[in-house]
């Protein structure tokens, strides 16, 4: 089993990163400002316009088998650095096999989708449980949001195909954002949300959660590859070049437990406020470096919280929950198992 370790981000402008012996040196003009050992890194996610790395660096990571990606100031993903495809081209063939036959993407993808729709409703339910009583308002939206999801698990779980799947989740996700800011607690005037919104981001809660996905796909996409699956071969999302098809469905089952929860953490601790955003002429809303490197601080601190794997019954971290996962999903199309087990928060 892989180690829980370290990701390491840098958010520094004119980084310039090089292997020294078996540390990586972050460098910026001309100086050394930190050294890290590899061993204790499993991924370096890099947030800059101007970061680079030398060539003995990456080979050094994909030898390590240390995911290293870059990425603009706002999260989006510009490339990453990987050595020789490795892994077992046995399960990639087969994972190829069954991408291409309907019956079977739809037997993974409704899994999926049926995990993600519940992990939302158990988000709403959480919130109602907890804060629920102090508005008559709050109450009655998460309950109408609550119960309004309940069928489209069903309905994911039994669907004749995966574009009508497709159609579910997207619909389920509709629901869900518009009953997201009724869990937010002690500052609904400064946080408001109309549905989701992506490129650009247009209220502070949108430009929070693309942050806190493309960190959960930073993750899901080097579980993927260490166990030797084609993260751009997905079974729900459409292959079309350059995008990480796989890693997005294994997103799907992580999306409100890890990523939602985060940003709701966030935001309901006070401990990203409304003067850490920045709205641009354009209408999109950015998040400030120091608020960035909050997210950041917040997520490496979410990883190392422990739970009890539901279907394993065994002890984890939730960091390690994306390879458990992978690995699961790798022993489905070996056929050691029936059917794909999706994560399932309690």
């Amino acid at each position: 089993m892989r180690r829980h370790l370290n990701t390491l981000f840098v958010t520094l402008e004119g980084a310039y990163l090089k292997k020294d012996g078996a540390a990586i040196d972050i460098r910026h003009e001309g100086k050394s400002r930190l050294r890290v050992p590899l061993h204790n890194l499993d991924g370096i996610a890099c947030f800059a316009w101007d970061c680079s790395a030398s060539a003995a660096l990456m080979a050094a990571c994909a030898e390590a088998n240390v995911s290293l990606s870059f990425h603009n100031p706002n999260g989006k993903f510009l490339a990453a650095s990987n050595g020789f495809t490795t892994g077992n081209v046995l399960l990639r063939r087969e994972q190829y096999r069954r991408a291409d036959r309907e019956e079977d993407c739809l037997a993974i993808a409704s899994h999926l989708v049926a995990a993600k729709i519940a992990n939302s409703r158990t988000n709403i339910q959480r919130a109602l449980r907890d804060h629920g009583t102090k508005s008559i308002d709050r109450m009655d939206t998460l309950r109408m949001t609550s119960d309004a999801l309940y069928p489209k698990i069903r309905s994911a779980l039994v669907a004749e195909d995966v574009d009508s799947l497709r159609g579910i989740e997207g619909e389920a996700a509709a629901c869900y954002f518009l009953g997201f800011s009724s869990m937010l607690t002690g500052c609904e005037g400064e946080f408001a949300m109309k549905g989701r919104s992506r490129r650009p981001a247009r209220d502070p809660i949108n430009a929070l959660l693309s942050l806190a996905y493309t960190l959960l796909m930073h993750d899901c996409r080097s579980a993927l590859e260490s166990c030797g699956l084609d993260p751009q071969c997905g079974f729900l999302h459409k292959d079309r070049p350059g995008r990480p098809s796989l890693a997005l469905d294994l997103m799907e089952e992580f999306r409100a437990c890890l990523a939602d929860r985060l940003v709701l953490t966030l935001i309901n601790r006070k401990q990203i406020g409304r003067g850490d955003f920045q709205k641009e002429e354009s209408g999109a809303v950015l998040l400030k470096e120091a608020a960035r490197k909050k997210v950041y601080a917040a997520w490496q601190e979410r990883k190392q919280t422990e739970i009890l794997h539901p279907f394993l019954n065994e002890k984890t971290t939730v960091g390690l929950l994306p390879h458990l996962q992978a690995r699961l999903l790798a022993r489905l199309l070996r056929g050691d198992l029936d059917g794909y087990p999706a994560y399932l928060q309690k």
